[in-house]
């Protein structure tokens, strides 16, 4: 396993680590085989286990109500607007995309998910946006 040398009182002496189990040395010095316990248990560093419990509620879609005549969309994550592809008065319908959002060193595109035509938009390029955040109205 490993070798020593040691020199005490002048005269030296080669150690060879064997094996090693829990508090057990086999070890041989010059030649000779010995058995040599340990006074204390080898201490090991465990690096912690993070453990991140269950989210309490589940995940909600985004909900857009049919009847409604506004609809808000709203940042699913926190992240960054990296490019706006609309602008106010643009009719859309359902599956055109509205904006690039990056979160987590990804890129979220964010697409329309009811046809109408923009009224406002609440963001600009490189904004930082929070989660539940309006970023663009639908009328």
């Amino acid at each position: 396993m490993k070798t020593y040398k040691f020199k005490v009182n002048a005269t030296g002496y080669t150690v060879n680590v064997k094996s090693h189990e829990d508090n057990i040395i086999n070890l041989e010095v010059n030649g000779t085989s010995y058995d040599v316990e340990l006074k204390q248990d080898k201490k090991t560093t465990k690096t912690p286990t993070l453990v991140r419990a269950a989210s309490k509620r589940p995940a909600e879609p985004l909900k857009v109500n049919p009847k409604s005549n506004k609809t808000k969309i709203v940042a699913p994550i926190p992240g960054i607007v990296l490019s706006l592809d609309v602008k106010v008065g643009d009719t859309l319908k359902i599956g055109d995309r509205m904006l690039v959002l990056e979160a987590m060193k990804m890129e979220n595109n964010i697409v329309c998910e009811k046809a109408g035509t923009i009224t406002a938009i609440n963001v600009s390029i490189g904004q930082q946006v929070l989660q539940d955040e309006v970023m663009i109205e639908l009328g």
